[in-house]
């Protein structure tokens, strides 16, 4: 018997989910979870073979989590849910070492399959979606530029942001400059936008 540990907060989407595992001969839901910060203590208390994490979880976000469990507990396996399957999503997820990504809308007996193969220590991602995000470019952007970026986004002008990270407004204009000019944007909000799209902010 394959022994699941599932975290969701939306109730009735955890209660369908439980429902469905369960009509499995041989996988059992055997706790539930409704938050990030929740599952690692759930999981050591439980001892699951599989979790199954959404991946936009209160408390602590659904990969943060996948993190902890392979730190602090290998043998549990992991397997992302997401309603959205952005190529930038993807890459954090392996770099995060799960042993599954699936979207939500993926067919139930897919779910089914994907919970035994993880439980044996494969791994299972969409072909799709891994292919989108092997042929995705790393960011361009460095650390500074994401950072300057990030408080762009957020409505800050130049002169607050030079405020903040102690430059000058014109090494801050630079800066955005430099970011503009990499992602090949259009100007700095269409610049927000491509790094937000790429999930790099």
């Amino acid at each position: 018997m394959i022994r699941v540990l599932l975290a969701e907060d939306m109730h009735m989407v955890r209660g369908a989910l439980v429902a469905l595992l369960n009509l499995e001969t041989d996988i059992k839901v055997v706790a539930e979870v409704d938050a990030g910060d929740k599952i690692l203590s759930t999981a050591r208390k439980i001892q699951p073979d599989v979790a199954i994490i959404d991946i936009d979880l209160p408390g602590k976000d659904g990969l943060s989590a996948a993190v902890e469990l392979y730190q602090f507990m290998p043998q549990c396996h992991t397997l992302i849910l997401t309603s959205l399957g952005r190529p930038g999503t993807v890459r954090r997820a392996l770099d995060a070492k799960v042993n599954g990504f699936l979207l939500k809308d993926a067919p139930s007996n897919k779910l089914a399959n994907a919970v035994r193969s993880v439980s044996m220590g494969h791994r299972v991602i969409d072909s799709e979606l891994a292919l989108s995000a092997w042929e995705t470019d790393d960011c361009p952007l460095t650390p500074r530029e994401i950072e300057i970026l990030r408080l762009a986004s957020r409505g800050r002008d130049v002169a607050d942001i030079a405020s903040e990270l102690f430059l000058s407004p014109g090494t801050v204009r630079n800066y955005l400059a430099t970011v503009v000019t990499k992602l090949n944007a259009r100007n700095r909000v269409d610049a927000i936008r491509i790094a937000t799209d790429s999930e790099w902010l």
